[in-house]
């Protein structure tokens, strides 16, 4: 690793000393990029967070699963966390521990949201953690996790696929009280569709959030959360801390999307604001859960967006609206300190995904000018480095054809701890194709 002391005057002295190239394809030099960015990041850490520049990029995914097959081997990580449905998780993560579905055919809708259980890339990585899970000479078996909140882009879950989850776990407990629940928040609750309406997310008054019974559900749903907390010792005694942490999980989950459900309901300059703020704090949360979960078992991957993981406040044009709110990362920068760390990606071109050459002076321009096709290059947050220089940083061009692509900005720097730079990326296998 360069000498920590070195203070670096330009930008791109900054990348030509530090960066690291690999390939993803070559073992040997994976491996020793891997390690030395894993060493920079101290013993402390216990959730890594890997972003990508846009949702479709092939070769993203190809890094991503080839980093955690390595971390899981050689350096301790027990789970990843991916930008997916939380419950949805349970799914895949039974099928990856030889439990439940059969085959992958059988999860990849139900156990993934965003249709990113269609992505070929996907497959490949739980086959692979089902296969390390079969090996009797793995002690520590993996787990998948999803670590979104249940929404999609256009819409939200029910909240009736939590609260199942948790009135099944109280009815193995007790049948009687169990079922009284159920009754009362089954009237409440309706058809699942009623919750669903995709037409809710740009018009409140398609949604159900704040009538009268979503507002008595809210009241039902804290009742049951204080069940669980004042018969934690009786609980815990008959199915085990571990499983009745992840009902807690649940529970305080389905309190948390009928906060978002009521959110949609009402009218108000900042409703899709607070939408994508209640998003990235129930991101943030979950992931605190599964850290939790794992701890004394290994550590954890998170993958999503870069606009989740980054530390400094996330930015979108939506339409009319310009929409900045703090994302999951910089959430969990508060929340873990040191114990957090993020590398963001970056692409220099895509054809496949509209994407086309940087222009002179961009920050990929000037990333990708150091070897490749890969490469590593650490931030330490911009210390170093002129604010003047990095502040008047030219933004490249986006995609025309994939709006999931966030160009790197000035900030960049300082949001990450670390870049991974592709010179180039194909579109994921499996995606849907791009009406751009």
């Amino acid at each position: 690793m360069s000498d920590p002391s070195y203070i670096r005057t330009t930008l791109d002295e900054w990348v030509a000393k530090e960066a690291i190239p690999f390939s993803v394809d070559l073992p040997g030099s994976f491996s020793t990029a891997v390690d030395k960015m894993i060493a920079s990041l101290g013993e402390r850490m216990e959730l890594l967070g890997l972003g990508e520049a846009l949702h479709g990029g092939e070769d993203i995914l190809e890094l991503r699963n080839r980093l955690f097959q390595y971390l899981a081997e050689a350096h301790g990580y027990s789970a990843i966390a991916m930008e997916s449905s939380f419950p949805r998780g349970f799914i895949v993560n039974e099928y990856i521990a030889g439990r439940g579905p059969a085959c992958y055919d059988e999860v990849q809708e139900a156990g993934f949201s965003h249709g990113f259980g269609r992505l070929e890339a996907n497959r490949e990585l739980v086959e692979w953690m089902r296969g390390y899970n079969a090996d009797p000479s793995h002690a520590v078996k993996l787990r998948f996790y999803g670590f979104d909140s249940p929404t999609e882009m256009m819409y939200a879950d029910s909240p009736g696929h939590l609260l199942r989850f948790v009135l099944d776990y109280l009815a193995s407990v007790d049948v009687a009280g169990a079922n009284e629940s159920r009754e009362r928040i089954g009237q409440l609750l309706g058809p699942d569709a009623r919750w669903e309406n995709t037409a809710a997310a740009m018009d409140p008054t398609q949604s159900v959030g704040l009538s009268p019974a979503a507002t008595a559900l809210r009241i039902e749903t804290e009742d049951l959360i204080s069940e669980l907390s004042e018969r934690r010792p009786e609980l815990i005694s008959k199915s085990g801390e571990s499983r009745y942490t992840e009902v807690v999980q649940y529970a305080t989950m389905a309190r948390k999307l009928l906060n978002y459900h009521a959110v949609m309901a009402r009218e108000s300059p900042d409703r899709l604001l607070r939408l994508l703020g209640i998003r990235d704090a129930m991101m943030a949360d979950t992931l605190e859960y599964i850290v939790s979960r794992e701890h004394g078992r290994g550590k954890v991957l998170a993958f999503a967006h870069n606009s989740h993981l980054q530390r400094g406040k996330a930015h979108m044009q939506l339409g009319p609206y310009s929409l900045a709110w703090w994302p999951a990362g910089s959430h969990l920068d508060v929340m873990f300190g040191p114990r957090y760390a993020v590398i963001g990606s970056g692409v220099g071109i895509s054809a496949a995904n509209g994407i086309g050459r940087p222009e002179a002076g961009t920050l990929e321009a000037r990333l990708t000018a150091a070897p490749g096709p890969v490469r590593f290059i650490p931030t330490r947050r911009g210390q170093g480095l002129a604010d003047r220089e990095t502040e008047s940083l030219p933004i490249r061009t986006g995609s025309m054809k994939n709006p999931t692509y966030f160009a790197l900005t000035p900030g960049t720097i300082k949001d990450f701890d670390w870049l991974a730079v592709l010179d180039s990326t194909a579109y994921s296998r499996g995606g849907p194709p791009l009406q751009y």
